[in-house]
């Protein structure tokens, strides 16, 4: 069965569920080495970020193997399975997460910027210092990087937003979001974002909306585009 062009919602599960098939059929063999991340999106009709996405979620289930310089194999059959495709039917993909949190966190902080004074300007350095000190310690800085946004979130004065910054920053809390993150995340990427949310704070404490917005978009623009390296 060729490869056929998909179509959204949801599309990385698609395409998930569609290379699945094709290794159930052995059109894919054990062993074999899949096509590049490039050659997929071509094939298939889409952009590489949900590419990338169905292929971390078939690396979780244990159906393909990622290795780092060398390409994405498939995996022997037999081997059980831990995580069944099932469980990942309403997870929203990585990238879908931090395209939803531009949108939002971008009004935010425009939010904030008309609000915010002194003493919460020192609280949301007080989280990037942490996020520092955690990432030169060698650890992953995700607590303190909640931190913040949660932080500014609240300064916007509106706690069903801040609800929802809430649920899209722990939905990146999965085993998909999980694996990314060890194929992409390095010490040099957590510090262009610990740069990115100085230029965050220094935004929104000016008073200026309009800054503060375009200084959150560009935050999340980076980090999608630090996840969308090849893993391949």
């Amino acid at each position: 069965m060729p490869i056929q062009i998909v179509e959204a919602p949801r599309l990385y599960r698609q395409i998930a569920d569609q290379l699945r098939m094709l290794i159930r059929d052995n059109e894919f063999k054990p062993g074999s080495k899949l096509p590049t991340e490039r050659d997929l999106a071509h094939q298939l009709g889409v952009s590489r970020p949900p590419v990338r996405e169905a292929l971390i979620a078939l690396e979780v289930e244990g159906w393909i193997e990622v290795r780092k310089g060398s390409g994405v194999y498939v995996c022997d059959r037999q081997v059980e399975r831990a995580i069944q495709p099932e469980l990942f039917t309403e997870m929203h993909g990585p990238l879908e997460l931090i395209r939803a949190r531009m949108v939002v966190e971008g009004e935010i902080a425009a939010l904030a910027a008309r609000l915010i004074r002194k003493p919460q300007v020192e609280r949301l350095e007080e989280a990037i210092d942490l996020m520092q000190s955690e990432a030169d310690a060698g650890s992953t800085p995700v607590g303190a990087d909640r931190m913040f946004h949660l932080r500014l979130a609240s300064i916007a004065g509106n706690s069903a937003l801040t609800s929802v910054v809430a649920l899209l920053f722990d939905e990146r809390d999965s085993p998909i979001s999980a694996r990314l993150g060890e194929h992409l995340e390095n010490e040099s990427g957590w510090n262009a974002a610990i740069r990115e949310h100085r230029q965050i704070v220094d935004a929104v404490a000016s008073h200026d909306p309009a800054k503060a917005r375009a200084a959150m978009q560009k935050h999340m623009i980076r980090a999608h585009r630090r996840f969308t390296m090849r893993i391949d």
